[in-house]
C-alpha cells in the first residue's frame, strides 16, 4: 500500500496488553558506570521504577527483565506514535525501523518530496561501515542501492606534504584480515536519499508531511507540534533528526557544546585513468587531510580539508586552475585525473548536544552530534543512534511500558551519548595531531603508523572498529 501523504495522519497507535508492576522485584543485573570504561551496558535489561523499589546510586544503572511500568498511554489518541522532524537520512531510517515494529510514524520535512527525490550529485558520498550496511539491509534499503555502491576493500593512511608524496611509514587495512567481508561501502547521498523516499512511500505505517515545525508542546500524555501552515500534529514522542542546528533541540532548551575548526571541506568527484581497486586513501597534510574514496567505475570522491581562507581561494578558481592545485596533492598513482561535475564546499565544526533526550523527545544523527569527517563516521554514528533508539522503543512497547517515559528514554541516552562523545573527541584529537607541521609530531606519527601496521592483532582491532563491529551493537546491526 502506498504511504499516506497528508497534513495529519489518522491512524491510532498500537495497543499491546499492559503488564502490571510487580509488588516486589529482584535485581537481575547491576553495572556501575565508570567513566572511561569500554564495557558495554546491557541494552536489554531495564531500570526498575517500581513503587518501593530501592533506587540506584546516581552512578549505578539497575535494569530488570521484568517491566516496571504499565503503559496507560496506548489508549490515548494521537496522529502517530512517533513524530520525526527531518526527512534526510537518519529520520527515514528510524521511521522504517519503527514501522517494521508495528509503530505508526509521521515524518515532517521542509523540502517537498519531489525536490529531495530529484536531487543531483552534490558532492556528498558516505563511507558506510559494515554494521551500517547491515542496518540498511534489515530495514529494506540496501537492496535498493547496492548496484550503486562500491565496496571498500582496503584503507591506506599516510602522512606528508603536497608535492612531496607520502612518508615511508603508513597504515594499511585489508578486509581480508576479517571474516565478515568488506569493511564497508561507498555510496552517493542522492541514491541513498532516493531509496529512503521510495521505501517510505511503500510503508503503510509511515506518513510524510511537507511543512515546517514552528512550535512543540509537551504534555504528560504526548507531544503536539505546530506547523507553519497552522495545522498541528500529535504523537507520543518527537524525534529530532533536523541537523546540527536542530530546531527540535532548541525548542526543548537543549544546549550544545562545540567549536569551529577553521577549516572548510572541498568536495568533488574525480575521474581517473587507472582503477582504484576498491582502495580508500587518507592523506594527512599540515593544513588538513585529503580523503580519496572509491566510487563505482574509475571515479573517486574527494573530501579535501583546508584552512578557511585557502579553501575560499581554491573554491573561487575555475575548474582548470583548481585541478592544477589538486594534482600535486592527489598524486599520479591513479594516472591522469579530471573533474567530474561540480565542486562543493562545507564548513567544518564540532557540535554535541548536551543531552540526547528531554521530556518525550529524543535526538538522533547530526541533531545529537556533528563531528569532523576525518574518519567518515558521521552517518555511521547516526545510524547507530537509529538502531539503539528503535530497539529501546520497541522493547519498551513489547513490555507494555510507555516508550516515551523519561526513564525509558534514559536507556537510549545511556547507550549512545558516551560513545558518541568519545568518537567526537577521538576525531577532534586526530585532526589536531595530523593537521600541523611540527617536525617532532610528524616523526612520532610516522613511527606510530609504521609500528601499528607491523602488529597484526592490533591492526585487526582497528579494522573491526572501522567496520563498525565493536562496542554494544543494536540488534539491527548484528549479522
Amino acid at each position: 500500500m502506498a504511504a499516506r501523504y497528508a497534513s495529519v495522519s489518522a491512524t491510532g497507535p498500537i495497543s499491546p496488553a499492559s503488564i502490571p508492576c510487580p509488588s516486589s522485584a529482584a535485581l537481575i543485573v547491576s553495572h556501575s558506570f565508570i567513566p572511561g570504561s569500554s564495557a558495554p551496558l546491557p541494552n536489554r535489561l531495564h531500570e526498575c521504577r517500581c513503587p518501593g523499589a530501592r533506587q540506584a546510586h546516581p552512578m549505578t544503572i539497575r535494569r530488570m527483565d521484568n517491566p516496571a511500568r504499565a503503559d496507560i498511554l496506548n489508549r490515548m489518541d494521537h496522529d502517530s506514535d512517533i513524530l520525526i522532524v527531518g526527512g534526510g537520512l537518519t529520520g527515514p531510517a528510524l521511521a522504517l525501523a519503527a514501522a517494521q515494529a508495528g509503530l505508526t510514524v509521521t515524518v515532517i520535512d521542509t523540502l517537498p518530496q519531489t525536490v529531495r527525490e530529484d536531487a543531483a550529485f552534490d558532492g556528498r558520498a558516505y563511507a558506510l561501515a559494515l554494521a551500517s550496511v547491515r542496518l540498511l539491509t534489515n530495514i529494506g534499503i540496501w537492496s535498493r542501492v547496492v548496484d550503486n555502491a562500491q565496496a571498500m576493500l582496503e584503507i591506506k593512511v599516510s602522512d606528508g606534504r603536497a608535492g612531496e608524496g607520502a612518508a615511508p611509514f603508513f597504515l594499511h587495512f585489508d578486509h581480508a584480515e576479517i571474516e565478515e567481508g568488506p569493511m564497508g561501502h561507498m555510496l552517493e547521498d542522492r541514491y541513498l536519499r532516493r531509496a529512503f523516499l521510495e521505501a517510505m512511500q511503500d510503508a503503510d505505517r509511515i506518513a510524510q508531511v511537507t511543512d515546517t515545525v514552528t512550535a512543540q508542546e509537551v504534555s504528560p500524555t504526548g507531544v503536539t507540534l505546530t506547523l507553519a501552515s497552522g495545522k498541528t500534529l500529535s504523537g507520543r514522542i518527537v524525534v529530532g533528526s533536523d541537523g546540527r542546528s536542530s530546531g527540535t533541540a532548541q525548542r526543548a532548551g537543549i544546549t550544545r557544546t562545540g567549536w569551529d575548526y577553521g577549516q572548510t571541506a572541498l568536495v568533488a568527484a574525480i575521474e581517473h585513468e587507472l582503477p582504484h581497486n576498491g582502495v580508500a586513501h587518507q592523506f594527512f597534510m599540515p593544513p588538513g587531510p585529503l580523503a580519496i574514496l572509491p566510487l563505482p567505475g574509475n571515479v573517486s570522491s574527494i573530501v579535501w580539508s583546508e584552512a578557511e581562507a585557502t579553501a575560499a581561494r581554491f573554491a573561487a578558481l575555475d575548474d582548470a586552475d583548481f585541478m592544477e592545485v589538486l594534482r600535486p596533492r592527489f598524486g599520479d598513482f591513479l594516472g591522469d585525473i579530471s573533474l567530474r561535475g561540480k565542486r562543493f564546499t562545507y564548513p567544518l565544526n564540532l557540535t554535541l548536544a548536551n543531552a540526547f533526550v528531554a521530556e518525550r523527545l529524543a535526538l538522533i544523527g547530526d541533531a545529537a552530534h556533528g563531528m569532523h569527517p576525518i574518519a567518515g563516521q558521521g552517518l555511521n554514528a547516526g545510524l547507530r543512534d537509529v538502531g539503539a533508539l528503535a530497539q529501546v522503543l520497541t522493547d519498551a512497547t513489547r513490555r507494555g511500558e510507555d516508550f516515551a517515559a523519561s526513564d525509558v528514554l534514559a536507556r537510549y541516552q545511556q547507550w549512545r551519548r558516551f560513545d558518541t562523545a568519545t568518537l567526537a573527541v577521538t576525531t577532534d584529537l586526530t585532526n589536531r595531531l595530523f593537521s600541523n607541521d611540527n617536525p617532532l609530531l610528524r616523526a612520532a606519527r610516522d613511527v606510530g603508523m609504521g609500528a601499528l601496521s607491523a602488529m597484526p592483532g592490533l591492526r585487526r582491532k582497528f579494522i573491526r572498529e572501522a567496520a563498525g563491529l565493536t562496542g554494544d551493537l543494536p540488534e539491527l546491526m548484528k549479522g
